[in-house]
């Protein structure tokens, strides 16, 4: 099965400019969008190096870069790369395939909000996962959040994340920091490298 994300484009070419559309509007309009940057900004120290993967139109990063962290942003879509250099400038946005991923730096968080994980193409995920492992820092860890009835249950990304070389540090079901619990709605994984 493909990148379901490159599926709705070519479903629909429209798909990414709504998307930006979307986002710009529920910014104009007040709503919260910086909950997960909130979350892990509290995980590092000001000026830490931050990826964000599959950054989309750059809301989480850009707000971790005001906050004050180097932050670099990837995400497949060149057009949201586009918003995000458009709508976020100051972090340094890149195009590319996260099942691609190789940079010189490491980061000391990598993040990878807004379900993308349940839009890389399943025969992709363990190899992302590696590779975003291979990209953390010493004593790093992975933030990764998605909902349920996604088409990637909960017990296979843990699977997956084990046979990455990770493991689970905590288990959220929200990005506020409720415990997650059996039948949570959704997943927010902090992962270290396994030993």
């Amino acid at each position: 099965m493909d990148n379901l994300w490159l599926q709705k484009i070519a479903q629909n070419p429209g798909h990414s400019a709504w998307y930006v559309e979307r986002f710009r509007n529920l910014a104009r309009e007040g709503a919260d969008l910086a909950g997960e940057a909130r979350l892990v900004d509290t995980m590092v120290p000001r000026g830490a190096r931050i990826l964000d993967a599959g950054c989309g139109t750059g809301r989480v990063g850009a707000h971790l870069a005001a906050a004050g962290h180097d932050v670099t942003g990837v995400d497949l879509d060149p057009h949201l790369i586009a918003a995000a250099q458009q709508d976020h400038p100051g972090p340094r946005w890149l195009q590319g395939d996260l099942a691609e991923l190789d940079l010189p730096d490491r980061f000391d968080v990598i993040i990878c909000a807004g379900n993308v994980m349940t839009f890389v193409a399943p025969d992709t995920r363990v190899e992302i996962l590696r590779r975003l492992r291979a990209h953390l820092a010493d004593g790093a860890r992975l933030t990764i959040g998605f909902g349920a009835g996604r088409g990637y249950d909960f017990a296979d990304f843990l699977t997956d994340a084990a046979t990455a070389g990770l493991e689970p540090d905590l288990l959220l079901s929200t990005w506020d920091l409720r415990p997650f619990t059996e039948g949570a709605d959704f997943l927010v994984a902090l992962l270290r490298p396994r030993p």
